[in-house]
């Protein structure tokens, strides 16, 4: 069963996916289409886009992503 912590990962495997940075949207999208099934296995279903946003939020904090300074506008980069 999916869990919170496992949303720092997908964003991860998004933002690889697309060459190392993506939009927030391009991002949810792959986590959707890659992942549907993990979220509506229980309550993750209704705060995963919020839990994602944290995600990125720890990934900046471990120096995995550029920080919300340096990105551009609604574009997440990894390091």
């Amino acid at each position: 069963m999916a869990t919170k912590a496992d949303l720092t990962d997908w964003v991860v495997e998004a933002l690889k996916a697309n060459n190392g940075t993506a939009s927030i949207l391009f991002v949810a999208q792959h986590i959707w289409s890659h992942h549907e099934k993990e979220l509506r296995e229980n309550d993750l279903f209704y705060s995963w886009q919020y839990d994602m946003r944290w995600a990125a939020t720890e990934l900046r904090k471990k120096g995995r992503l550029v920080s919300a300074e340096e990105d551009r506008r609604g574009k997440w980069t990894l390091v």
